[in-house]
């Protein structure tokens, strides 16, 4: 496609609207802006055209500029709580910093669109200018406003600092990681972070390229509000009646609900059987020393357990790792006295369980030696020492509600 066929041809240049749906309401909620080109019955994306550095910026604008007002002008009729969501490369944003995109979207709030509707969607992975000036540029947007969204995560190493540097309202993630089983574990481990940092500065997330089932629980287990992708609706050059799929998210949210609580009560279920299993073992070793209690551990959870240690409650190692290798257990005398206090949620557990009197088994995550999935059964020995026994994965795969 050359550039020069749609410069001379712009009235064939067209908006199209991909939906974005809401957790809380299962209804439309904002409408993602996307380039189109019709030429000859055919519907051409515009993503190579403002991909393509050998294009100046100013006809970039120019395209884009049409793109914005074709499409805030059909925005005019959508209801008022309707966000619009309009992509923007962070270069061609600074394009005369910023001013003339700012006066279109005055222009159109002259008119009745109240510019908290709209939502800039911020691409700036390859961005080379002064971030310094880019923020700078977006508070002075957020006095009018508009809100600011950040995407994605696919494989750029200053996403979190990005984040940290912009503060958005809205971040974006691409699901397209999930496709693939050497990425998506690791995925999952940042999306995990993603979900955290996202809590702390108060935005919200939002997951595209849905285009499975798995993808829309897989976003919703991990804290998305919004969601958008084929699996949903495809973009359109029409609005959509905006409870189109109310029904149909009210059921798979239903579906997701009914698995995660069948998850969460077999995992409550497993810590009170470790709780009732372990607190009999240490009961009958009251007296007896730590070697002595692992003698009787191993004997009973030989088939659950790798690790087994103790600590006090200011995370200093009391004990040896008993640990199990290829050739059975054996005692790791190089641990005791290491401390685990700065280990995240470690504090937090012991206070808990001294507090409650039992023991708490931890979320899953991966071992930091081992690099297995794992969980962790620990639970207050006496008055001040508590015990830790870490769940092999091949014990979680076979009781896989523990997954």
């Amino acid at each position: 496609m050359d550039a020069l066929d749609i410069l001379t041809d712009l009235e064939n240049v067209i908006p199209f609207f991909q939906p974005i749906f809401s957790a809380d309401e299962q209804r439309v909620i904002a409408y993602e802006v996307l380039g189109r080109y019709q030429s000859e019955g055919s519907i051409i994306s515009l993503g190579s055209f403002f991909h393509d550095d050998s294009i100046p910026e100013e006809y970039k604008f120019e395209v884009d500029q049409l793109l914005v007002q074709k499409a805030l002008e059909r925005a005019l009729k959508l209801d008022d709580d309707v966000s619009i969501y309009l992509n923007r490369d962070a270069d061609l944003l600074m394009y005369r910093h910023g001013e003339p995109f700012l006066q279109d979207l005055l222009a159109f709030e002259k008119r009745g669109l109240n510019l908290k509707r709209i939502v800039l969607e911020i691409s700036e992975g390859n961005y080379k200018g002064d971030f310094g000036q880019l923020d700078h540029l977006l508070q002075y947007y957020r006095t009018y406003g508009i809100k600011v969204a950040i995407a994605s995560i696919d494989s750029d190493t200053n996403f979190f600092e990005r984040i940290g540097q912009l503060g958005p309202e809205i971040i974006k993630i691409n699901l397209r990681a999930l496709k693939s089983n050497a990425t998506a574990a690791s995925f999952t481990d940042v999306l995990f972070s993603l979900s955290l940092l996202a809590r702390k500065i108060g935005a919200t997330l939002l997951f595209e390229n849905i285009e499975m089932s798995y993808q829309l629980q897989f976003a919703w287990k991990n804290g998305g509000r919004y969601y958008q992708g084929f699996y949903l609706y495809p973009p359109s050059s029409e609005f959509i009646e905006r409870d189109l799929l109310k029904q149909r998210l009210k059921g798979k949210f239903h579906e997701f609900i009914t698995y995660e609580k069948k998850k969460l009560e077999a995992i409550y279920s497993a810590a009170e059987f470790f709780q009732n299993k372990v607190q009999d073992i240490i009961v009958k070793n009251k007296k007896a020393n730590y070697e002595v209690l692992f003698t009787s551990l191993i004997k009973e959870m030989d088939q659950i357990a790798f690790r087994m240690y103790v600590c006090d409650e200011d995370g200093f190692q009391k004990s040896s790792n008993m640990f199990k290798g290829e050739s059975g257990w054996y005692s790791q005398k190089e641990y005791i006295e290491k401390n685990w206090s700065w280990r995240p949620y470690f504090l937090e557990n012991i206070i808990k369980m001294r507090n409650e009197g039992k023991g708490i088994l931890s979320d899953l995550y991966s071992d930091i030696e081992t690099g297995e999935t794992i969980r962790t059964f620990s639970i207050p020995i006496n008055g001040s020492d508590y015990l830790f026994i870490d769940i092999s994965y091949k014990y979680l795969f076979e009781n896989e509600q523990l997954l």
